[in-house]
């Protein structure tokens, strides 16, 4: 079954927003794995219309975090949450012949978790490697105290039973 890795948004109007350290390294662990695996390294970058936007086209925050784009075999650009809705990645995904996605990146409760699900909607395996996503928003954000965002959307995920919810240690023990 062919594999490919999906590094949504990984640009510096979110990684700059906070310490996401850690987020970065993993995701780069998991870059190089499918590199060393010759799996399609698949960038999804967002794009917002709004010209105040961190992410607005022609921003320094709209760029891919340099040391991590030049690991791209490919870059999809997309303007919703989903990495599928009006873009070319399925197209893409068709001619490579994956048929099972990798999902990391930012924002998990939005365009990570969007696109796993879309993928899964299209026939694809989804495996959501929970810890390799981050999230700009907090408990706060969404008036929840305590609430672990990662861990919330990961549950929910895996408790659908069709898209496989996993930490980098398991990922790590599975597919390296």
């Amino acid at each position: 079954m062919k594999k490919a890795l999906l590094v949504i948004d990984v640009q510096y109007g979110i990684v700059n927003f906070r310490d996401f350290k850690e987020e970065l390294f993993l995701i780069e662990s998991i870059i190089q794995n499918c590199k060393s695996k010759k799996e399609p390294v698949i960038f999804v970058q967002h794009f917002d219309q709004h010209e105040e936007s961190q992410l607005h086209r022609y921003s320094e925050g709209s760029q891919i975090v340099s040391n991590l784009k030049e690991y791209a075999d490919y870059i999809i650009e997309k303007e919703t949450p989903s990495a599928f809705f009006q873009t070319n990645l399925a197209t893409l995904l068709e001619e490579l012949g994956v048929e099972h996605l990798f999902i990391t990146g930012f924002n998990t409760e939005f365009c990570c978790m969007f696109t796993a699900i879309s993928a899964y909607d299209r026939g694809y395996k989804v495996t959501f490697i929970e810890d390799a996503t981050g999230t700009v928003n907090t408990d706060e954000t969404y008036e929840m105290r305590g609430l672990d965002i990662r861990d919330f959307v990961g549950t929910v995920l895996h408790w659908s039973d069709v898209i496989e919810v996993q930490d980098f240690e398991e990922y790590e023990e599975m597919y390296k």
